[in-house]
């Protein structure tokens, strides 16, 4: 399908959300921190790093761990490494995309990570009212052909959407999506499609935000007030209500944490690894904040769960389907309390 195959992608790629600045207000600490642990991540096999042109920050801190690892030693090669990024046109702007704006973000983009290419571009659109995408594609189709970019992908796209940029012979080879235990969207038609076309899905809120870790064993329903520190977790708070609601949650986290005490991983490990063991999943994207994570990275990247405990993840999840719909489906609801705390502004110079 394409020169350069995913087939050497860690089963876990870094994810950056966490880092930009709309994210936390201290996110220049702990971007530093990140820092080194991006290299302890890369020294331990995970070479790839997830981020976007509208996360605030994140490119310009992939530049420096480009120029970090390069300067680290004569044997370190740009190839080593995999950047990929997004096309996320501002809402407002959809019906102006074009492709000198097109190839004005994708410049842009290289000039912050400081690289003649970058690895892959998940191309999204808030809007399907609004005519476009098919064309936009195509713009950064154009922009693999010119060498700038390696590779195409989609993010947030439901199957209806990623099939006809398919049917119009857009080399797509990835889509990011939301998949975790608590949602399973991606499963009501997306996988199938992705399985047929060879198509990876790249899986991010696999923790839902970190919901889905040891940390909220046993705690009492933050509510949506001040207790939830940053919109990553009102996102999935919200999820959590579509599972099932708190205590479904508490139930699931119970179950996660037996089997991860046999196991002597973590919460977060089993959580990955069942996502990881689903039809069509080539990667999921976990956050990183510092070098603390790169232990548990590499746990959840090598752990196989049994066929029993599978059956009893399996078995508890079927009586709490989760949130119904496509992929993204309830964030594209206009008004809606998933899309409300939506920003689709964010490309701006």
């Amino acid at each position: 399908m394409n020169k350069h195959s995913l087939e050497k992608l860690p089963v876990l790629i870094n994810g950056a959300w966490q880092l930009s600045a709309g994210h936390s207000p201290d996110y220049a600490e702990k971007n530093n921190k990140a820092l080194g642990a991006f290299l302890k991540l890369i020294d331990a096999g995970f070479t790839s790093f997830d981020g976007a042109d509208i996360y605030t920050g994140v490119e310009e801190l992939f530049g420096k761990l480009l120029s970090m690892y390069l300067s680290a030693s004569p044997q370190h090669r740009r190839e080593d490494l995999r950047f990929h990024t997004k096309f996320v046109p501002d809402k407002s702007l959809l019906p102006q995309v074009d492709e000198s704006y097109t190839r004005s973000i994708i410049e842009r983009s290289l000039s912050r990570i400081g690289t003649d290419y970058l690895d892959l571009v998940q191309f999204h659109w808030w809007d399907w009212e609004v005519p476009g995408y098919v064309e936009a594609a195509r713009y950064l189709m154009n922009l693999v052909h010119e060498g700038k970019i390696r590779q195409v992908g989609t993010t947030n796209f439901d199957t209806e959407h990623l099939r006809n940029l398919c049917d119009n012979g857009i080399a797509i080879v990835s889509n990011q999506t939301q998949y975790s235990l608590l949602d399973r969207r991606p499963e009501h038609g997306m996988v199938s499609y992705c399985l047929e076309q060879n198509i990876a899905l790249l899986c991010y809120g696999t923790l839902a935000g970190g919901f889905l870790t040891n940390k909220w064993l046993g705690k009492r329903d933050p509510g949506y007030g001040e207790n939830l520190e940053n919109r990553s977790l009102i996102k999935y708070r919200l999820i959590i209500d579509e599972f099932g609601g708190w205590d479904a949650f508490q139930e699931l986290l119970s179950l996660l944490h037996a089997i991860a005490d046999a196991e002597q991983v973590s919460i977060a490990n089993i959580a990955t690894s069942w996502v990881l063991s689903r039809k069509g999943v080539k990667a999921a994207i976990v956050g990183t904040r510092n070098d603390t994570h790169v232990a548990s990275n590499r746990k959840s990247a090598e752990l196989r769960l049994t066929s029993d405990d599978l059956q009893k993840i399996n078995r508890f999840i079927a009586d709490h389907p989760g949130p119904a719909g496509e992929p993204f489906a309830l964030e594209r609801i206009p008004g809606g309390i998933h899309q409300k705390i939506m920003k689709m502004e964010l490309n701006k110079e």
